[in-house]
């Protein structure tokens, strides 16, 4: 291939890295979803060798991690007790790591982007390709995140989940990329199913909770040197934000505190004994964060211990998916990598979701990051959960946009399970999301601060709730089928550059007098 195509082509697939990015916070160009992949698609099409499309794939990834997830590089400098060059070896390991899969993404695509069926395959591959980060190592934001604000897209999520969503952007790009190049003949008919989403019922209007949650947010500094006296103080001032609030009136159903930095350990009975004295003198459960231990002087579980309005302990969440870097350290950074966590040994994950009874009603807590794995989440509706709590403490992230991101995903998981989640953090972002991902109240950020925020309870399941990644099966199957067709034996595979005859049939042989004649 002429040097300049490749060099073309290069552009093109840095482009699809730049308008994924694009899509989300701090920018939220989410109008270019539906051709963020449309530059990568073209050079893929236009690229005979395989290793180049994986390139071109892979070199997209990298500058979409490097400009989303930039802040990664931060977190470990200023917590993790790297050195600034060290930090930005992990994270450029970590970007060379996650790459993989827009890699192969790239070059799969390549092999079937000229058949009839190509449009509906590529969307299929980039949705199970997409699924496949929460297997190796870090997840984080998925193409159909975008649609958070965008009604009509986002009525899928309770059908499908994020997936589906993700499937439309992928779809709409592959289209766009077809007519550029005029790949197939109206290749916009596999669009004629979009309009459909206007009968898929309605994401809930927004209302008024009926239920109250006191959240607290301490914006407790992560660099805090902790002595028993600042313990003490600390437990005293938090005690005082629950209750000036809770103590107004009885209109409170639960405090939340957030994962926070402090040392608040489940062993210590003072401790635990204070948060059954503010449960019953405000009335109210208390939904806190703490540091368990799997047995005696096991290794540390990240918690949430719930209290009952009458002081008794109901349960206790030990938190599941724990965050790479920040509670262990993945294969292959231990040699050179510290941990963001002050614990002296790595947390070890709880055994699955909790659900509990709470004045009569279903709530279910997860923590901090396990917020990005929606079949995870959806568990804790399938398992009877009316609401869900997420306690984070998002300070880790500094003021990059890691927070908002963050926001982001939690938002899909209340669309796609039709819950209430209330949010409570360390600086923010805390407040409540409705079923439908709209975030209806927040505190401020970077402040200590309370407040009484309204919720509401919801018993019923969505499709998405109780049969889970259904819809990336289905995108499983469709790939494995379009991918043995292009490997059949005895049929003509057209290349991206194809040079033979008009009518050209396999097997056909030119008469020899018709050879004399060329």
């Amino acid at each position: 291939m002429i040097p300049y195509v490749r060099i073309a082509n290069s552009i093109l697939a840095i482009l699809t890295g730049v308008l994924m990015a694009l899509l989300f916070p701090p920018y939220n160009l989410v109008w270019f979803a539906p051709i963020a992949l449309t530059p990568l698609l073209i050079a893929c099409a236009r690229e005979e060798s395989r290793w180049w499309r994986f390139a071109y794939g892979y070199g997209a990834a990298i500058v979409y991690w490097v400009l989303l997830c930039h802040w990664i590089q931060w977190t470990m400098e200023h917590h993790g007790g790297m050195s600034g060059a060290l930090a930005w070896l992990c994270f450029a390991l970590l970007c060379l790591l996650k790459s993989l899969q827009m890699g192969a993404f790239a070059l799969l695509s390549g092999s079937v982007i000229r058949r009839w069926f190509a449009i509906p395959a590529i969307a299929a591959l980039w949705v199970v390709l997409e699924w496949t980060h929460a297997c190796s190592g870090f997840e984080w934001l998925n193409l159909g995140n975008a649609a958070s604000d965008l009604s009509l897209p986002l009525r899928l999520a309770p059908v499908t989940g994020v997936w589906g969503i993700s499937f439309v952007f992928a779809l709409m790009g592959a289209v766009v990329a077809s007519l550029i190049l005029r790949l197939h003949r109206h290749p916009a008919v596999w669009l004629l199913a979009l309009p459909c989403l206007v009968l898929l019922p309605d994401l809930p209007a927004p209302r008024k909770g009926t239920a109250g949650a006191v959240v607290v947010q301490p914006n407790i500094d992560d660099e805090t040197v902790w002595s028993q006296e600042l313990i003490d103080n600390t437990e005293r001032q938090m005690r005082l934000f629950s209750l000036g609030v809770a103590g107004r009136d009885h209109s409170t159903d639960v405090i939340v505190w957030p994962e926070v930095p402090a040392p608040f350990y489940e062993s210590d009975s003072a401790f635990v004994d204070q948060l059954s004295s503010i449960a019953k003198q405000a009335q109210a459960g208390v939904l806190a964060g703490v540091v368990a231990r799997s047995a005696r002087n096991g290794p540390p579980l990240n918690s949430a211990l719930l209290i009952d309005e009458n002081g008794n302990r109901v349960s206790r969440y030990d938190k599941v998916n724990l965050v790479p870097f920040g509670e262990y350290v993945p294969w292959p950074f231990g040699a050179i990598a510290e941990k963001v966590s002050t614990e002296a040994g790595d947390f070890t994950p709880g055994r699955g979701v909790v659900v509990s009874r709470l004045g009569g009603h279903g709530v279910g807590t997860f923590i901090c990051y396990e917020s990005v794995y929606p079949n995870y989440i959806r568990q804790f509706a399938s398992s009877g959960a009316e609401v869900l709590f997420n306690i984070s403490n998002d300070s880790w992230f500094g003021k990059s946009a890691a927070r908002y991101q963050h926001l982001l995903i939690v938002r899909m998981r209340a669309a796609e399970n039709d819950r209430w989640i209330v949010r409570a953090t360390n600086d923010g972002v805390s407040g409540v999301i409705d079923p439908a991902g709209r975030v209806l109240t927040t505190l401020p950020e970077y402040e200590e601060s309370s407040s009484r925020l309204r919720f509401g309870y919801v018993a019923g399941k969505t499709f998405y709730t109780r049969h889970g990644d259904w819809f990336v099966l289905l995108c499983g199957i469709a790939v494995a089928g379009a991918l043995a067709t292009t490997m059949l034996p005895g049929r003509y595979r057209p290349g991206p550059i194809d040079n033979r005859p008009a009518g050209y049939q396999p097997g056909y042989q030119p008469a020899p007098q018709l050879l004399r004649e060329m």
